[in-house]
């Protein structure tokens, strides 16, 4: 499993990357960049719409056939990207679009810190567990 946040566009550096086995962490960093074009194909496709809905979950962005890669984006345009084993069928849509909502409200309230520079890599303690737990979950 791996979770990746990218920065906002034109940058789409990774904010945060967190992966476990670490083992194939370079194969998951080569996913996620191939998964950043289907990202912005569907926000492109999706157009004003994007705008005017709330939902931000923008559901499997394709299968391979060891992963399964799903995408969320903010309204700022922070993208959020899953690589989830293929094999793992326990996972339903409705798991993944939840651990979303609740990573954004934790990268939320990273963006409330005084103390956090925007663009900078996340740092957080708090943030770390968060994640770390919800792996967990998934593995």
């Amino acid at each position: 499993v791996l979770l990746s946040i990218i920065c906002s566009p034109p940058q789409n550096y990774p904010l945060y990357i967190r992966s476990v086995p670490t083992e194939n962490e370079l194969k998951f960093h080569y996913t996620v960049h191939t998964s950043l074009d289907v990202v912005d194909e569907k926000i492109s496709a999706m157009g004003k719409a994007l705008v005017d809905q709330r939902e931000l979950y923008l559901g499997l962005l394709y299968p391979t056939e060891d992963y399964k890669v799903y995408g969320y984006v903010t309204n700022s345009k922070v993208k959020f990207v899953m690589v989830v084993d293929s094999s793992n069928t326990a996972l339903r849509d409705n798991e993944i679009r939840s651990m979303f909502r609740k990573l954004h409200n934790s990268y939320t309230d990273i963006m409330c810190n005084p103390f956090y520079n925007p663009g900078d890599r996340i740092q957080s303690r708090a943030f770390d567990n968060m994640v770390n737990s919800m792996m967990m979950q998934v593995c």
